[in-house]
């Protein structure tokens, strides 16, 4: 519950900041799911911790239905007008914990959750209720950024990453998200990555505090210059502290008989 209050708090306060710049992370985002979901992108759908809406609205003309859940009413609000504004009307909206889902079993041709996975308190129980909830040969789209697989980089990226957003868990390595998703049943798991190049100073405004500012630009300019990168290329250029995102995409597949 302190954790979920946590995440309200954080993602109530970032709803504007986090909408405006949602789109931009990604500018092939509906490829990516469309593709990924394949057949089951026609059927009926579920967005997990969907934030303001930008994967819902990309998944939603060409499915039967959507559910887009949050456990923010403020971001739930963003993904309603994001779908307004697009016409669609297939798009049921609920308020509701990753890690509870309120849905029976066999539900969902097809679930997905986009930059989301770092903020679970137990990722595994939600990995497991997404696969609770899809119908066998169900798919799972199932993105988010990854940490380096060496622990000490991986650590120094997720102390930086929580010093920003108390909400902020722990970003996995790639190989362990893959596991996560292994462990809870799901087999045929297929996986992407890609980078993507941040600035400081934008990638700071999302969290919409400018107090938290000033001392965590100094901690990683210190870093950058000691040539520490936190296996996401940390450095300063032309004067302005840079880094990389590293973006994996799974495709899990549900098998037939569970």
């Amino acid at each position: 519950m302190e954790h979920m209050k946590r995440v309200r708090d954080e993602f109530g306060r970032q709803a504007q900041t986090f909408d405006l710049c949602a789109e931009k992370t990604d500018d092939r985002v509906a490829d990516r799911f469309r593709s990924a979901l394949a057949d089951a992108g026609r059927g009926k759908l579920l967005d997990v911790a969907c934030g303001p809406g930008v994967v819902t609205a990309a998944i939603a003309p060409g499915a039967a239905s959507v559910v887009a859940l949050d456990a923010t009413e403020q971001m739930l609000e963003k993904a309603r007008a994001r779908c307004t504004r697009a016409g669609l009307r297939n798009v049921e909206f609920r308020q509701g914990d990753a890690e509870n889902l309120p849905f029976d079993d066999a539900h969902f041709d097809g679930v997905v959750t986009r930059l989301a996975v770092h903020h679970f308190a137990d990722p595994q129980r939600a990995f497991g209720e997404m696969l609770r909830v899809l119908r066998p040969g169900g798919v799972a789209v199932i993105v988010d950024v990854v940490s380096s697989e060496d622990p000490n980089e991986s650590s120094l990226h997720n102390a930086i990453e929580r010093l920003r957003d108390p909400s902020h868990v722990r970003m996995l390595p790639g190989s362990e998200l893959d596991a996560c998703a292994a462990r809870a049943g799901f087999r045929d798991i297929e996986h992407v990555t890609w980078e993507k190049g941040r600035e400081f100073e934008e990638w700071m405004g999302i969290v919409n505090d400018p107090s938290r500012t000033e001392p965590i630009r100094t901690v990683v300019r210190a870093l950058a210059e000691a040539g520490r990168t936190a296996g996401m290329g940390l450095s300063v250029k032309n004067a302005q502290i840079v880094f990389f995102h590293r973006w994996r995409l799974l495709k899990a597949v549900k098998p037939l008989g569970r």
